[in-house]
């Protein structure tokens, strides 16, 4: 079947789930995640058949990120249960005005329609793309990667099991099995076809949805994240935020890749920073960060000689560019010029440069004292997410039910003629 046969057998159901209440969509949900549990034995084989073909081809934080345990499943399913505590985001009444004239104009939020998402390696995505496309009353077609095929192949089954035994249409989710570069062509270009495609993975993908979509495109998740450490901050407090926006999970859009320093604090945080990050761990059994050093942070401390392209790069590994600036607006600056538009943090007890830097830095998601990787749709209590959007029109960040809805203009009259 082909790219556009599974589009249009999905937007057979839009009207179905358009108009599905509530509790009927609560209730395919809570099925799902029955089912995705039920299954977990059949999922975690078809995972261990993804992990043997990838091999040593990827990277162990890559692996990390492909990899099921029966937990995940069980927190994927978790994940979906979430959603049903949400508030439903179709029919909400935006705004009423009443004219001179006596017309009543409504503003009422809609699903948008189909839903396509072109993803990597991340089987849990499928469940919370799957579970975020229902609840906002939208049909979901999705085409993950080769890495996570037969993983996908059977969470989309188990989900569809659910949706059956619930009363709604099966046909609604939709797995786009064939994973060449010629089915991710034809659904960016499927006009028409696709109200929504949402890209999620690394910059490659990005990129190549962005500038070859004919469908409208959300541009997301690239992050080369940033933490600023100001002069006034408690270097306590920033050692604790550095060492769990770049260590806790490396390899998600969200992790810090760069790290800035202003000159007055370096002295004192970069050698605590060495310490924490490279020999604690090395003595702890950890991976050690590789510390990627502009000229003057080299004069603290230990790494390597840092080539300008680091500091455009998403890492997703142990890695960690450093630089160290004169003053916030310096930090601004260098942020405006590498930055994705992802997560920013500044480390300060200055309220007026914190408030500098939340005004001027241009992201979607900006940070005092807190670390880049709260930048996620549960922490946000948007429940799960589709993708962090960099980009300003539609959805900017962690999106969530509501970003999955349009609106239209209910009019009600009496007779008025214009």
């Amino acid at each position: 079947m082909t790219v556009h046969d599974l589009l249009d057998r999905a937007a057979l159901h839009k009207s179905a789930l358009a108009i599905a209440t509530n509790e009927q969509k609560n209730h395919a949900l809570t099925q799902m995640a029955k089912t995705l549990v039920a299954h977990t034995d059949a999922i975690l084989a078809a995972n261990r058949q993804d992990i043997e073909a990838v091999g040593n081809s990827i990277s162990p934080v890559m692996i990390d990120r492909l990899t099921l345990t029966e937990g995940r499943v069980k927190a994927m399913a978790d994940a979906m249960i979430a959603v049903t505590a949400l508030p439903d985001p179709v029919g909400r009444s935006l705004e009423t005005v009443t004219r001179p004239n006596g017309l009543v104009i409504e503003k009422v939020s809609v699903p948008l329609g189909v839903l396509a998402m072109i993803y990597e390696s991340r089987p849990n995505v499928t469940s919370d793309a799957a579970a975020l496309s229902l609840k906002s009353g939208n049909v979901c077609v999705l085409r993950g990667g080769k890495e996570a095929i037969h993983s996908n192949i059977a969470i989309v089954s188990a989900l569809r099991e659910g949706l059956k035994e619930a009363g709604l249409p099966e046909d609604a989710l939709q797995l786009i099995t064939d994973t060449s570069r010629e089915s991710a062509t034809a659904l960016m270009t499927a006009i028409g076809k696709v109200d929504l495609l949402i890209p999620r993975g690394g910059a490659g993908l990005i990129r190549s949805c962005v500038e070859n979509a004919k469908v409208p495109c959300i541009e997301t998740g690239t992050g080369i994240c940033h933490v600023y450490v100001d002069e006034f901050a408690d270097l306590g407090k920033a050692l604790t935020i550095i060492n769990n926006a770049k260590t806790s999970r490396p390899s998600v859009c969200n992790a810090m890749e760069v790290l800035l320093v202003h000159s007055e604090v370096a002295p004192y945080l970069l050698p605590r920073l060495e310490k924490m990050l490279v020999s604690d761990r090395i003595h702890d059994g950890l991976t050690p960060v590789e510390l990627h050093l502009c000229p003057r942070s080299a004069d603290y401390i230990h790494g390597r000689r840092a080539g300008e392209g680091d500091f455009d790069t998403e890492f997703l590994d142990y890695k960690l560019a450093v630089k160290i600036v004169d003053s916030v607006d310096e930090a601004i600056v260098h942020i405006a010029a590498h930055s994705t538009g992802h997560s920013e943090s500044i480390v300060t007890e200055n309220s007026e440069n914190a408030d500098r830097f939340t005004a001027l830095v241009d992201s979607a998601a900006v940070y005092v004292n807190a670390s880049t990787r709260f930048t996620d749709g549960g922490e946000f209590g948007l429940g799960c997410e589709m993708g962090i959007s960099t980009q300003k029109l539609h959805a900017r960040g962690p999106m969530g039910l509501r970003e999955l809805t349009s609106y239209k203009y209910i009019i009600r009259g009496d007779g008025q003629v214009r």
